[in-house]
């Protein structure tokens, strides 16, 4: 027994909340803004150490013009204030040259200075001028500084002694310029820089991301499929990966929504339709009651035919279900196959409706098969075939031909159905056995393939067209059951 459903309203799922997070752009203009004051960074360092460094070598090359100047005066020749504006001119409070193990008092303030710092120019690096600079940045005023520097001709070195006040405010004000121009050129440059990129890869992928999203929305609707924008790199070829696609599901789609369409309208006229063939089926019993000798003759087959209509209607939706039924194999006689295919065609032996039927068949030639499925699989193709040669009237007896041969092979038993006619256009043989593609006939449903190849492979064969010059082949191979061979060869023994 079934439980009684609950009338309890289902609860709608809860939204899903986006999760905040940077657009491509942001990211794209943080990555900019980092790269670009990296560099900047990179560039600036190393200028305010170059700067400090040209100051402190600007003073000692003036301390040594000061210094040659006053070694060439005579002893009692320089006054003080000729010494207090050398030392004015150089910045220093005092200045040394030591010359042979000598070191020689050139000039000097009133009171010289305790210096602070030591530092010689002589053995000066790259990362020790860069945490100098820095060093003088943050340092407090009024520090002094003792720098050692090469030294006048025939001397051993020169030093010089100084407020570091002076170069802390001229290296702020160069920093400061550096920096202002620096961040000028940086704006520009990042800028020019983020247009560019959002130009070359932002945009594109923004419009890929919204055509996806657009065809999502409703993938049916073949305006929403993207138009590549005929662009050579990545981006353009993902652009035409993403129309072929969306072609596809597209396309997809509508073969699924056909099927669906198909499967309802059938199911509503399948059992009106099983009604009236009951009813004609009631009328053909009444007809083999009939003395007439023509009746009796086709009486028979008319009840086969209606029987076997009926069938049909009670599995017209098997296509569309996972698979058709399982076959039900007997030996089935393949010259009373064929000849009930001509007839159910309206076909005669002599070709006297316009289309000939040439029939090649074993003597006595079974096939180990459903009797029905292998009749729908023949009829499908034949019939097929047939409105082929139709398509080109008038026809010719001789030129319009529907030809089937089967052979057996062992445990295999071959079947070629083959015409004379146009054959299949190269661009529907890659979807032959597609269902609603490989119709060439216009109000073709496009299944009749699909279910002769669905069939075959139910009864563990294959079908597959042939490589032929004139018209259209298909060869069908039936393989026994385990089973069936064993009896056969004890038959053969017997």
């Amino acid at each position: 027994m079934f439980e009684p459903r609950s009338h309890k309203p289902e609860e709608a799922p809860a939204p899903k909340r986006r999760r905040w997070s940077l657009g491509l752009s942001a990211k794209l203009l943080a990555l900019t803004v980092a790269v670009v004051a990296t560099a900047e960074i990179a560039v600036l360092v190393p200028t305010i150490a170059n700067y400090r460094i040209a100051w402190l070598s600007d003073r000692l090359a003036a301390a040594r013009t000061a210094a040659l100047v006053l070694d060439a005066a005579p002893q009692d020749g320089v006054t003080v204030d000729m010494t207090r504006e050398l030392l004015d001119s150089v910045g220093a409070k005092v200045i040394v040259v030591k010359r042979e193990g000598t070191r020689r008092l050139l000039a000097a303030s009133d009171m010289p200075p305790e210096a602070d710092v030591h530092i010689d120019m002589r053995e000066t690096t790259l990362w020790g001028a860069v945490h100098d600079a820095f060093d003088t940045l943050v340092a407090d005023n009024g520090r002094i500084l003792r720098i050692v520097g090469e030294p006048p001709r025939g001397a051993d070195f020169i030093e010089i002694v100084l407020s570091e006040t002076p170069l802390r405010v001229a290296l702020l004000r160069f920093a400061a310029t550096v920096l202002l121009i620096s961040l000028a050129v940086a704006v520009v440059a990042g800028v020019l820089v983020y247009v560019s990129l959002n130009w070359l890869f932002v945009r594109p992928m923004r419009r890929l991301t919204e055509r996806m999203s657009a065809f999502r929305e409703d993938p049916e609707d073949a305006s929403r499929i993207i138009v590549p924008s005929g662009r050579s790199d990545e981006i353009g070829t993902a652009e035409e990966a993403l129309e072929e696609l969306q072609r596809e599901l597209s396309h997809t789609l509508h073969q699924k929504s056909h099927l669906a369409a198909l499967g309802l309208a059938v199911s509503k006229i399948n059992h009106d339709l099983r009604n009236l063939l009951s009813s004609a089926q009631l009328l053909s019993d009444r007809l083999a009651s009939v003395p007439d000798p023509t009746v009796q003759r086709f009486a028979p087959k008319l009840l086969a035919a209606l029987d076997r209509a009926i069938h049909y209607c009670e599995q017209t939706l098997s296509y569309g279900r996972a698979k058709e039924p399982l076959p039900e194999r007997r030996d089935v006689e393949l010259a009373h196959l064929f000849e009930e295919v001509r007839e159910t065609l309206g076909l005669s032996p002599g070709g006297s409706a316009g289309v000939g039927w040439v029939a090649d068949v074993e003597r006595g030639l079974t096939a180990d098969a459903d009797p029905d499925q292998l009749f729908r699989v023949i009829l499908n193709i034949t019939r097929n075939a047939l409105q082929a040669l139709e398509a080109r009237a008038p026809l010719d007896p001789e030129r319009d031909q529907i030809r089937v041969r089967a052979r057996r092979k062992g445990p295999v038993v071959e079947i070629e159905l083959s015409d004379t006619g146009p054959g299949i256009p190269a661009a529907r043989r890659e979807h032959l056995f597609e269902a609603f593609v490989s119709s060439a006939r216009r109000g073709g449903t496009g299944l009749g393939l699909p279910i002769a190849d669905e069939l075959v492979r139910a009864h563990g064969g294959h079908i597959r067209l042939l490589d032929t010059k004139i018209g259209t082949a298909f060869r069908i191979t039936i393989p026994d059951q385990p089973e069936s061979r064993h009896h056969r060869r004890e038959r053969i023994r017997a």
